[in-house]
């Protein structure tokens, strides 16, 4: 993963928070998806962030974790939202 990417959301999926935690549906696989506080974090992050970086640099200072790890973390969870079509990465 390269931080200096944008993440794009798919136009068919709709999110909504529900209790702190996000509910996601993929309109066109009609697959829902839940997330728990630290996804829905990371998912705000990336609505409101330019690039992986700057959510990167948000959740550092929003949890205690070390940076390689939160890098790994952050990896995995856009690596599974890219299998599931839920958003696209670009060079930025």
């Amino acid at each position: 993963m390269n931080l200096n990417q944008k993440i794009t959301f798919a136009d068919t999926v709709f999110a909504q928070e529900v209790d702190g935690e996000m509910v996601l549906l993929d309109m066109e696989s009609e697959n829902y998806f839940g997330l728990d506080e630290v996804g829905t974090a990371i998912w705000q992050a990336m609505q409101e962030k330019e690039t992986l970086q700057e959510v990167f640099e948000v959740l550092l200072e929003q949890y205690e974790v070390e940076a390689e790890v939160l890098e790994r973390d952050l990896s995995d969870f856009v690596g599974k939202l890219l299998e599931s079509s839920l958003v696209e990465v670009k060079e930025n």
